[in-house]
């Protein structure tokens, strides 16, 4: 089967424009129709954002009938954090503490998504939702956390597993710990080689890649792709990457 993933840091669906437009957020994800949509930066009964839940509010606007919210911050009205929506059915969900002390809490959305394999079986695809932390000391330590937990601990080296979001990781020194030691492939890399990152970084002049899309298991790379529309520049402060992939 065929996959599309995408994984977007939204800004709360505020632009460098610093207007609240989640239409236009809801017009790129559209534009790509991603089977499974990773966002960082999700509001949740923020007044900035209409005191709307985002995730809600933009699996409404493009016909994700599945969708989980892990709300790591929590601000003096309403919280925001990631949220993944879904083609397929969540049969689980988890949201994974990765705040480090003394910094701003952080976390990953753990979801189990079950997909339509041949002759019709089940097919079980772990997803971990990340946004980690600003500072190169906590992000190697988050890492750690996430690969301790029950979720990932269970998981054998040839499952399939994807882990995405905004790793914040501007030199793509936390890469090395997925490819080289856990065995993953970048998938959002002009190449295989993880040394050459989309850059998606401010969006309007990209100079950082931060937003990653890492794979394990039995799922082949087809594309990989970096939004080129220029609604995107403007949308948000990130610009959203994809990988096409055939299980």
């Amino acid at each position: 089967m065929r996959l599309r993933i995408m994984s977007y840091n939204i800004h709360r669906a505020i632009g460098v424009d610093r207007l609240f437009r989640p239409e236009r957020i809801a017009r790129i994800i559209k534009h790509h129709e991603p089977d499974l949509l990773l966002l960082q930066e999700v509001d949740v009964g923020v007044p900035r954002s209409r005191n709307l839940n985002l995730a809600e509010e933009l699996a409404g606007l493009c016909d994700y009938p599945h969708w989980a919210v892990g709300l790591n911050v929590a601000l003096s009205q309403g919280h925001y954090g990631n949220a993944t929506l879904s083609r397929f059915p969540i049969s689980s969900e988890r949201n994974i503490d990765l705040t480090m002390p003394g910094h701003k809490a952080r976390g990953c959305l753990f979801t189990a998504v079950e997909l339509d394999g041949e002759q019709g079986a089940a097919m079980t695809l772990p997803v971990f939702n990340l946004h980690l932390g600003l500072s190169f000391h906590e992000r190697p330590k988050q890492v750690g956390v996430l690969v301790k937990t029950p979720e990932f601990a269970a998981l054998g080296p040839e499952e399939p597993c994807i882990v995405a979001g905004d790793f914040n990781d501007w030199f793509t020194r936390l890469a090395p710990m997925f490819t080289e030691i856990m065995g993953f492939r970048c998938a959002s890399s002009h190449q295989e080689n993880f040394q050459s990152p989309y850059l998606t970084y401010p969006s309007f002049s990209p100079t950082g890649g931060l937003d990653k899309i890492f794979v394990r298991g039995p799922m082949e790379i087809i594309k990989r792709k970096r939004c080129r529309m220029q609604i995107s520049k403007i949308a948000s402060d990130h610009l959203p990457v994809l990988a096409d992939f055939a299980w």
